[in-house]
């Protein structure tokens, strides 16, 4: 038996043969559930690039739900975490606005309440400003309360009436007023106390309604909407011309913001599918 022990040069150590033991056995092939994942996770990925870095997990899966996926959006939020696809931040939000005197008594029509039932009805508006190499570019909204759509806009290098002016004439070629019951709401700017734009309001039958002086909750979703725009598009960039920022601007409302962006208040559908549909359901045939 001695003799035995000493004859075991060609032996392996415990250890030795476990490693031989694992280099002889084929790997594991890798799970379904690893296939899925990455296969989900690819998508994932493919969407987030989409919303050119914009979205987060719930609208992410909702793009998953409207492509016949079905998942949770907590497993949407792991993925999404596992692979570093962070969404760009929106900056510090502006409370206080800049605006002119008091001008007359205009009521507030809306007391924040920025839902409506069909559209054309309850609109808001606000002016924010890009800033390019040539100097500033200013942008005038109008946003439709029940789709969430940009309805009309107008952009230029001054702020002026003008500028308001022009925006709501875009509205009006995009969804119905009715005279006496469309409201448009905003701040209370010198643009939107001006002459010009009470004779343009008044001229398509558009009850007026104004926030209180420097509160700016008072028009939170034109607010909102400035925020969103510059979060996933202007800051960004660099404009070297004006011409460039409006170029830009135009395709992120017409092409994104409201064809392809979802929105949390929209059950995450998107402003032109929501306003489409409406049509669809009260157009007579």
């Amino acid at each position: 038996m001695p003799g035995l022990l000493h004859s075991t040069g060609s032996l392996r150590t415990p250890t030795e043969g476990q490693r031989c033991f694992h280099e002889l056995t084929p790997p594991r092939a890798e799970s379904e559930h690893s296939k899925w994942r990455q296969k989900i996770g690819d998508m994932i990925e493919a969407f987030f690039d989409a919303s050119e870095q914009t979205y987060g997990y719930r609208r992410i899966h909702a793009d998953l739900l409207d492509n016949g996926i079905s998942i949770d959006d907590d497993t949407v939020r792991k993925i999404m975490r596992e692979r570093g696809l962070t969404p760009c931040q929106p900056g510090p939000k502006r409370l206080v606005a800049t605006i002119a005197a008091d001008v007359g008594d205009l009521p507030d029509l809306v007391r924040r309440d920025f839902t409506a039932q069909a559209p054309g009805r309850k609109l808001c508006g606000d002016i924010t400003y890009i800033k390019t190499w040539e100097g500033w570019l200013f942008l005038a909204t109008v946003l439709d309360c029940f789709s969430k759509k940009v309805v009309g806009y107008a952009m230029s290098d001054r702020m002026t009436s003008d500028l308001v002016v022009a925006a709501l004439d875009k509205a009006a070629e995009n969804v119905p007023f009715i005279p006496k019951v469309t409201i448009f709401h905003s701040d209370r700017g010198s643009q939107y106390m001006s002459a010009d734009f009470a004779n343009c309001a008044t001229m398509y039958g558009v009850k007026r309604s104004v926030g209180r002086t420097g509160v700016c909750y008072d028009n939170a979703w034109a607010e909102s909407f400035n925020g969103t725009l510059k979060n996933e598009c202007v800051n960004r960039k660099q404009y070297p011309t004006r011409e460039r920022a409006i170029k830009d601007i135009t395709r992120y409302i017409e092409l994104r913001y409201n064809s392809r962006r979802r929105h949390s208040a929209l059950d995450y559908s998107t402003p032109n599918r929501v306003e489409s549909e409406w049509f669809s359901r009260n157009t007579a045939a």
